[in-house]
């Protein structure tokens, strides 16, 4: 195992690492002209706090009916499908697994909806990881999607962003996306555990 580095954090990795992939990937999605952002695990790495994971999953703006052309760019630069994939199955998840024959990293595309990821991918940002500049979820989006999924490891990522970043981060992004959300969804339980986790959060800090 080796260390990779991503901004302030080092990780532990494979030797080749998360960033041949995202290089790979990234090549072959600007020939596509294809829009999109680093979510998931490696995201929570970079906004909050270190955990070891292999995984890398990336929303990207495409019509299922390029996902042919997609795995064709992508097979020409070191990827290959994890499962064989049928049309319906791309259809029905709207999730492409791949994995990165080079190193054997897994890599999973989501292809981005016309709501919620439409907005993260608008708000993406651009982050210099190595040698290349990723798009990547923001950190607020990020808080976002992990309040909206839930789980107690979604919520322990919340607490690990909140930690690193509580005096740079724009709360009121993250309030309102979390409101439209409530009202989208007929929910009324996001934007309270949102504040409880950040109540926790800067009562830690006043320790």
């Amino acid at each position: 195992m080796s260390t990779f580095a991503w901004g302030r954090r080092c990780v532990p990795s494979p030797d080749t690492g998360p960033a041949e992939l995202l290089a790979a990937l990234a090549e072959g999605l600007s020939a596509l002209g294809a829009r999109w952002f680093l979510f998931g695990a490696q995201a929570t790495i970079l906004w909050g706090r270190p955990r070891l994971t292999a995984d890398v999953d990336v929303t990207v703006r495409l019509d299922v009916e390029d996902v042919p052309r997609l795995v064709d760019v992508l097979r020409a630069r070191g990827f290959q499908l994890r499962i064989d994939v049928a049309d319906d199955f791309v259809r029905r998840t709207r999730v492409l697994p791949l994995i990165y024959l080079p190193n054997g990293l897994p890599l999973d595309i989501v292809l981005a909806g016309t709501g919620l990821e439409e907005v993260f991918l608008e708000r993406a940002v651009m982050v210099q990881l190595g040698d290349i500049t990723v798009p990547v979820i923001s950190p607020e989006d990020l808080i976002v999607a992990k309040i909206l999924a839930g789980r107690p490891k979604d919520l322990d990522d919340v607490r690990g962003v909140l930690r690193e970043r509580l005096q740079t981060l724009d709360l009121s992004v993250i309030r309102s996306t979390l409101g439209e959300l409530e009202e989208a969804l007929s929910r009324s339980d996001l934007l309270p555990s949102f504040e409880s986790e950040l109540a926790r959060a800067r009562s830690r800090r006043t320790r």
